[in-house]
């Protein structure tokens, strides 16, 4: 009998060009295997330090982005109106001559009538120095409306937060608790580190509404409500507190909580710390009794001890915290109503956080100094560790609820210690390291600083002379004055409606607006394509670049055509978001492991060539020529300050520090796509205090000089805010904020109930609803990818139980969901593990037809849906002839997660409601089947 003759070792490739993922931000290394100069497939980098070999869907599915048909094949006009998806295609001189013709008028004369607001970009320090150079005052990226309450809490309070800033020891936690994660952020190391803890034996808790994804793995899940994380917490510390589980010495050598408050309220300091002429922040010290500034050699800061001068005692802000925390009002029992958590597991988890903490220490024998200069020969820490997201900072009391979450952590002595919180370089960093906010305009010349920043008090707002804001999304003003990533979400409408002014052009980049990244989506569109009187749109040009026919394609006058992530350079840097991780600086880069085969450009490289024909400075030679040939020659030759560039690796005389080397992409690439400085053992931990951390971060170019710092536990430019609104100070707030300010910006961490339950009746929409991206999906691209669509097609809305039971619900059924603002109707499906008084969904599954070169019949557009539909970026009115932004009042981040709907059962559609016209794409659609073979 003859066998087949099989090849048991066919030829995988014949070339793996190593570089980095941009399925979502975790920013793996892969390797991609090619053949005959094609991506054969993507498989994980075994020596990354993010990812170590191990890739999920998203990343393995990155072949299926570069050769999706939605992908945009050259530079388009609208020729129909707009929103029809009526476009022509032009050249690359035509487009970007349309391009200059538009924006040079407004850099001569006002360059604050350019917004140019980018998305999930990963290259913020680079579009943010192109919009300076431009001069506009109007650039944000996305985390407005992602999580600038979690990062601004944590810069405030700490010097970091959770995900880019920092990470859990993962080699010595044995406690780990989850609030609110989002499944798509960080998945590949999170799943790895929960697999090490697990093998351990370490406890994993999650703390979420609903049971998905790293919670269903969690050993214990606390299904809370919606917007009431922050009184959990609360009540955590409250427990701990009165059972003094805290760690004192820790408390009082490392953060300001002995440090002495002004407690006379007759003085325009009141509630402000006392400092020295130095503004050194003052402490009494436990061996002399004396008044000192806290950092001196020798000092040992009394948590108990006041200070009284002049009839005033000033007292410590840990009498203020143990005052505040010890009210019963936080007690477990008069908190379950609330957060939905019975009493007894409040006070479970509090033990197994204090047992934990407590009785079961880690202590690593190293040797280390701190920054008073005295030597420890160990490293002792509370392997209890947190790890938090867009869960519990998407509310109007997120910012509140994230700082709550980093005292706790505090409280324990658990952040920057063994077992603990990590942060992860260049991070930490106090808020006051940051530069503050900018928005001095002055036409024909670059912005008189970086947009994006820390206040420090009222005199830091962006406001103009007569004190309306300065920036088109009111950013840095009394409505939302700590909003360090700026409001894109507030853009459009603002623009619409010309508050606080009119804008010229509207400049985007991959940022799905007109979609499933706007509340009020349906009013969005109406924004987009409004007139006035004359018949001229109401913002009248709209630029947008991407590499996808998403949604917001349709709604632009001119499109710049993106590359895939294959295709262009991309650079991870340390002035941005890298790929640190605790014990290691780390930056890295993407290059063009294959070629366009469309006419099409990285949007970088564009933004250069833009910013050359402009004339802007940066960008242009003393000679008139161009500074830099593309994104590879910036990133290269780029320098921030002297020896400082976008990549720390490989420059000339050494890392970190050094002049540009014409050959470091290419080292890059030859190391597999990234560069990594491990710190030195005796500096990984007490890094805002460790004299060797600090002299390694200045070596690095981190720092210009040491910097330790106090954790604050008590946030000093929050009172400043306070006193303006208690009429301190030359800048004063309009009187109808004076309140709110003087509530929600509270030094010490507080919780208030979402805005949404006092402007939507509880009563009338009863229900809270949620949405969480799938691991599977990151973005809306992630959704027209041929290989994740077969995971998450469509996107049921997912009730519990109870709610199920109670509206006579079966498989196949349909709802009727109902906001203040909308109405949707989707099918529904039972789900058990859901806090019971709250639906989800899926996010941004649901497309609108004739975007992304899917069928006008694919399951995406027939039964996905939004919830985006039932939100609105305002609250609904409540009679007091105000509308109140839906966001937090401290940072102006969307409160995505206030929504509160009814439900009621419904005959099932042909189609999920509401359905809007088709879009025209202008890449058609694609094959019913998408098949290949690369090489041989």
């Amino acid at each position: 009998m003859t066998q087949p003759k099989l090849d048991t070792s066919p030829k995988v490739s014949d070339e793996v060009r190593k570089t980095t993922c941009y399925m979502c931000a975790c920013r793996c290394g892969i390797d991609v295997h090619m053949k005959g100069g094609k991506v054969a497939y993507i498989e994980g980098n075994r020596d990354h330090p993010v990812n170590r070999g191990v890739l999920c869907a998203k990343g393995s599915a990155g072949i299926m982005q570069v050769n999706a048909p939605a992908r945009l094949r050259a530079p388009l006009k609208r020729v129909g109106p707009r929103g029809s998806g009526e476009f022509e295609e032009i050249s690359w001189d035509e487009a970007l001559e349309l391009a200059t013709g538009w924006l040079e008028p407004l850099r001569d004369k006002s360059p604050e009538k350019l917004a140019f607001f980018t998305g999930r970009d990963q290259s913020q320090s680079f579009t943010g120095w192109w919009a300076q150079q431009f001069g506009t005052p109007n650039f944000a990226a996305h985390g407005g409306f992602c999580s600038v309450n979690m990062a601004a809490a944590g810069i405030y309070t700490m010097g970091g937060a959770f995900w880019e800033f920092g990470q859990p020891d993962w080699e010595h936690t044995k406690l780990f608790i989850l609030f609110g994660v989002a499944e798509d952020h960080d998945s590949n190391p999170i799943k790895m580190g929960i697999g090490r803890i697990k093998a351990r034996g370490a406890r994993i808790v999650g703390v979420n509404p609903i049971r998905t994804g790293y919670n269903a793995v969690a050993d214990d899940w606390l299904g809370i409500t919606p917007g009431t994380d922050g009184l959990l917490i609360l009540s955590l510390v409250h427990l701990l507190l009165k059972a003094g589980k805290i760690d004192l010495d820790y408390l009082a050598r490392y953060t300001n909580a002995p440090v002495l408050v002004n407690g006379d309220p007759k003085s325009p300091d009141h509630g402000l710390l006392l400092r020295d002429e130095q503004g050194r922040e003052l402490v009494i010290d436990r061996e002399t009794g004396r008044l000192t500034p806290f950092d001196q050699p020798g000092v040992r800061p009394d948590l108990s001890a006041t200070h009284r001068h002049a009839g005033i005692t000033h007292r410590p802000v840990f009498h203020l915290l143990a005052e505040r925390y010890l009210d019963e009002k936080y007690a477990p029992e008069n908190v379950a109503g609330e957060t939905g958590i019975a009493a007894q597991k409040i006070r479970a988890l509090a033990n197994e956080i204090a047992r934990t903490a407590f009785d079961d220490p880690v202590t690593l024998h190293r040797e280390w100094t701190d920054f008073r200069g005295e030597t420890h020969q160990t490293m002792t820490g509370r392997p209890v560790s947190f790890h938090a997201m867009r869960g519990i900072s998407a509310h109007s009391n997120g910012f509140q609820t994230a700082r709550a979450l980093h005292m706790l952590q505090i409280l324990l002595g658990a952040v920057e210690t063994p077992g603990g919180m990590r942060f992860k370089p260049p991070y930490p960093k106090p808020a006051t390291a940051h530069p503050k906010p900018h928005c001095g305009v002055t036409p024909g010349a670059p912005l008189d600083g970086p947009h994006l920043g820390y206040v420090q008090g009222p005199d830091d707002l962006c406001l103009t002379p007569d004190g309306s804001p300065a920036r088109i999304d009111k950013a840095y003003t009394w409505d939302n004055p700590m909003s360090a990533h700026g409001l894109m979400h507030m853009v459009i409408s603002n623009a619409h409606a010309g508050d606080p002014y009119r804008i010229d052009t509207l400049f985007m980049y991959m940022a799905n607006m007109s979609w499933n990244s706007s509340m009020n989506t349906g009013g969005v569109m109406e924004m987009l394509t409004d007139t006035d009187e004359n018949g001229d749109y109401v913002i009248p040009r709209i630029i947008y670049s991407d590499a996808y026919s998403s949604e917001m394609v349709a709604y632009a006058d001119l499109i710049l055509p993106d590359t895939t992530y294959l295709e262009r350079h991309d650079c991870i840097s340390l002035l941005d978001r890298p790929i640190s991780e605790a014990d290691a600086a780390a930056d890295a880069i993407r290059w063009p492991v294959v070629q366009p085969d469309r006419d099409v450009r990285g949007f970088q490289s564009v933004l250069l060539d833009l910013g050359h024909r402009l004339g802007l400075p940066g960008m242009t030679r003393e000679d008139g020529s161009p500074r830099y040939a593309d994104y590879a020659d910036y990133i290269t030759n780029h320098e921030r300050k002297p020896g400082i560039g976008p990549l720390a690796g490989f420059r000339t005389g050494g890392d970190g520090r050094g002049a540009p080397n014409p050959d470091q992409l290419q080292r890059y690439i030859d190391n597999g796509g990234f560069w990594v400085s491990h710190i030195p053992e005796n500096a990984a931990y007490y890094k805002p205090w460790n004299r060797a951390y600090q002299d390694w971060a200045v070596n690095l170019g981190l720092y210009d000089s040491p910097q330790p710092y106090l954790f604050q536990l008590y946030v000093e430019p929050l009172r400043r805010f306070q006193l303006a609104a208690e009429g301190h100070g030359d800048r004063q707030p309009p009187d109808h904020l004076r309140e709110q300010i003087k509530t929600t910006l509270d030094p010490l961490p507080i919780w208030y109930a979402p805005f949404q339950d006092g402007h939507a009746d509880p009563v009338a929409y009863p229900v809270h609803a949620l949405t969480q991206r799938p691991m599977a999906m990151y973005h809306s691209w992630g959704s027209q990818n041929a290989w994740l669509r077969q995971i998450h097609g469509i996107n049921p809305l997912y009730l519990p139980t109870k709610l199920w039971q109670s509206h006579r619900f079966a498989d196949g059924d349909w709802a009727m969901v109902t906001s203040p603002h909308g109405t949707i109707t989707v099918p529904v499906a039972h789900m058990a593990a859901l806090n019971e008084n709250t639906v989800w969904t899926w996010n941004a599954i649901g497309k609108r037809k004739g975007a992304w070169a899917l069928d006008k019949d694919a399951p995406e557009a027939t039964r996905g849906f939004l919830l985006n539909h039932l939100i609105h970026e305002l609250l609904p009115a409540r009679g007091d002839g105000l509308r109140w932004a839906n966001s937090d009042p401290v940072t102006g981040q969307a409160a995505w997660f206030d929504l509160r709907v009814k439900i009621e059962k419904v005959p099932a559609p042909n189609q999920a409601q509401p359905a809007h016209p088709p879009l025209t794409s202008p890449v058609g659609k694609g094959p019913d089947t998408l098949t290949w073979k690369v090489g041989q």
